[in-house]
């Protein structure tokens, strides 16, 4: 006889998650409103309807550790033996371009990206993979390095716009409160 949660009877479908843990590059206040600036400005001009994203939670994804509910301790304690690994000096990151995500219709993220400005963060990504491989976590193999700055319904073509650069000097452990625009950073590594 089949298992009832097999089923998917009424009762036995998994709770909804209320958190997401992933690593993520915040950059500093300033040039976080530089972003947030340039947005604000793309958002007029090509006449995009989406809320932008609040400046202060304005950052670059480099691995999504998984969506719980709650804030598993397990997970939380192999993120920060992987983060404690990483061993890497600050280095510049420059998005020079804007365009859309085509992967959520109706729902599209419009982000900032880069050319070769973006080559040192992808090393870096890959390398904070290996410590996380080294300490029993999944890491994630594809990444577009991007900042998501609306989400809209249209598809907006890659487009210049002037280079917006950084020099990423730390990077966090963040817990995301899913629906709630909150993030709380569990620990954050500098880098030297």
């Amino acid at each position: 006889m089949p298992d009832t949660l097999q089923l998917g009877l009424p009762g036995f479908d998994p709770p909804t998650p209320t958190d997401r843990l992933m690593f993520l590059l915040y950059p500093d206040p300033s040039t976080a409103e530089r972003i947030a600036q340039e947005a604000a400005r793309l958002k007029a001009a090509l006449r995009l309807g989406g809320a932008l994203i609040q400046t202060n939670r304005l950052h670059i994804t480099l691995h999504h550790l998984g969506d719980y509910v709650g804030l598993p301790n397990d997970i939380v304690s192999k993120g920060v033996l992987a983060g404690q690994a990483v061993a890497s000096a600050p280095f510049e990151v420059v998005f020079d371009r804007a365009l859309s995500f085509a992967n959520r219709p109706g729902n599209n993220p419009f982000t900032l990206q880069g050319g070769e400005g973006v080559s040192a963060l992808i090393s870096f990504q890959k390398t904070l993979g290996e410590k996380m491989a080294g300490a029993a976590l999944r890491p994630d193999r594809n990444f577009t390095p991007h900042v998501t700055l609306l989400y809209d319904g249209q598809i907006v073509p890659e487009q210049a716009i002037t280079p917006i650069a950084w020099t990423v000097d730390r990077f966090a452990l963040v817990q995301s409160k899913l629906g709630q625009t909150q993030h709380i950073v569990l620990r954050e590594w500098p880098l030297s």
